[in-house]
């Protein structure tokens, strides 16, 4: 981060300057506390004894996380990870990149160095589910055989949903997504700088479907709104906020909080307000109310963030939830507490894919991670699930360069705040600084399956 054109702004009444010393001392530590991301000690135990054959469908941070895990808690084991990605990427730390904060280097990774010694890495996608067979079928037909399947696919972001929408076109004529890749979030710190420079209106999105981060398109109002503060530019400058949902964040207290904060800025938003196409080289989106009526607006810039659903691949099999509010999405159809299949014993999900409340989070990887593998485990020496799930989520929302809020709660819209010194609802110099600087070491051992 370039300070000297982006100075970090700590709130005034935020920590004094010996505790932000400490603070900036921890950051050398290898590991956070905090967030759902602490180090925990791992008991000593000897590893199960099976020749039991486990695929894992993906290798994000759940595949790996659960991979790495199984790896050293099994003993005979055939463990199969299914993904042709060769690339691991970082995606909390897009936002980072898409608002100039970090470079685009430091959110990839190679996969090869995370997937651990004797697992085998299938580099195909899956094609088919058939867990009658308890089979999957590979992108070139290979049937490949399992006793416990552990889905960790992630989800699909529906961009052709919006009309006119070109992810190729990001960064061209003030159309912006932190989603899609490491490249959307350089090109859109790119755009996004550029606007600032000049200040005009800018759009900012939300769809009605469950969404990876969704902290994401808050974290991006919030950090347009002070670039342009930073660049003199506010006070000639719209920053509209249009949701498709009544609210902006499913968290009671936490969307009654930032729209508070959103009055204060002059962000006003429009509800049940959804994005439905855009006209890149005209420079104007069109919303539709639940009615039907559609209003077309012109923007100097526009952050677009897509419908999301489970891949077609779960959303099509027999896997995904066939009725009740999960089914539209085509989720993965788990118990909310074990992340066992309700219909299908013998498989587990893990990640974004789950058809539940809450989770589609790092933070809840880390923690759900060793629930799956234990529960995997006691199900594979014969015994019921003992592990439950809270639906723990956490996510640091940027404020503003050098303050954010710390979020954490459960399936049931509480406030689990995990460290003592930070009230989940104040600005926070060190929600910031773990974002900013702890969170990624973290992320990465949870990958390893170390936390």
């Amino acid at each position: 981060m370039n300070t000297k054109n982006h100075p970090i702004q700590a709130p005034a009444n935020d920590h004094d300057a010996g505790r932000r010393r400490l603070l900036l001392g921890m950051t050398g530590l290898p590991l956070a506390s905090g967030v759902g991301l602490s180090v925990v000690s791992q008991e000593s135990k000897a590893a199960l004894q099976t020749s039991a054959r486990v695929v894992i469908a993906g290798s994000g941070l759940g595949g790996l996380a659960i991979a790495n895990r199984l790896a050293r808690e099994l003993d005979g084991a055939r463990i199969t990870i299914i993904d042709r990605k060769e690339i691991h990427n970082y995606q909390p730390g897009y936002t980072l990149v898409a608002t100039g904060i970090w470079p685009v280097d430091k959110v990839s990774d190679r996969n090869a160095d995370l997937i651990p010694a004797g697992v085998e890495w299938v580099r195909e996608m899956v094609a088919e589910f058939d867990p009658e067979a308890n089979e999957v079928v590979t992108e070139s037909g290979r049937r490949i055989g399992y006793d416990y399947l552990v889905v960790a696919t992630g989800l699909q972001m529906n961009f052709d949903q919006i009309e006119g929408m070109d992810v190729k076109a990001i960064g061209q004529n003030g159309l912006t997504s932190v989603y899609p890749s490491p490249e959307a979030a350089q090109t859109t710190w790119k755009t996004m700088d550029a606007f600032r420079q000049k200040g005009g209106t800018a759009l900012m999105t939300l769809p009605a479907t469950a969404l990876k981060c969704a902290g994401a398109p808050l974290k991006m109002t919030f950090m347009v709104a002070d670039r342009l503060k930073q660049a003199g530019t506010r006070s000639n400058s719209k920053v509209l906020f249009h949701s498709a949902l009544g609210n902006i964040f499913s968290v009671p207290s936490i969307n009654e909080e930032v729209l508070k904060r959103w009055a204060v800025l002059d962000i006003p938003v429009t509800f049940n307000s959804k994005l439905v196409a855009v006209d890149i080289g005209a420079q104007r989106a069109t919303f539709a109310s639940p009615e039907g009526e559609r209003t077309e607006l012109g923007y100097d810039f526009i952050h677009v963030v897509p419908p999301m659903s489970a891949p077609d691949v779960v959303k099509n099999s027999p896997l995904s939830w066939k009725e009740g509010g999960f089914a539209a999405g085509g989720w993965l159809e788990v118990d909310r507490e074990t992340l066992r299949h309700r219909r299908f014993p013998n498989v587990f999900g893990l990640g974004d894919i789950n058809g539940t409340p809450k989770g589609k989070t790092a933070a809840t990887i880390k923690k759900s991670a060793p629930l799956v593998a234990q529960n995997l485990l006691d199900v594979i020496a014969g015994r019921e699930p003992s592990q439950r799930f809270d639906g723990y989520t956490s996510c640091p929302l940027l404020l503003r360069e050098g303050a954010a809020l710390l979020v954490e709660f459960d399936y049931e819209n509480r406030l689990t705040p995990s460290l003592p010194m930070i009230d989940p609802l104040q600005d926070s110099y060190f929600a910031w600084l773990m974002k900013y600087r702890l969170l990624k070491p973290a992320y990465m051992a949870v990958a390893k399956g170390r936390v």
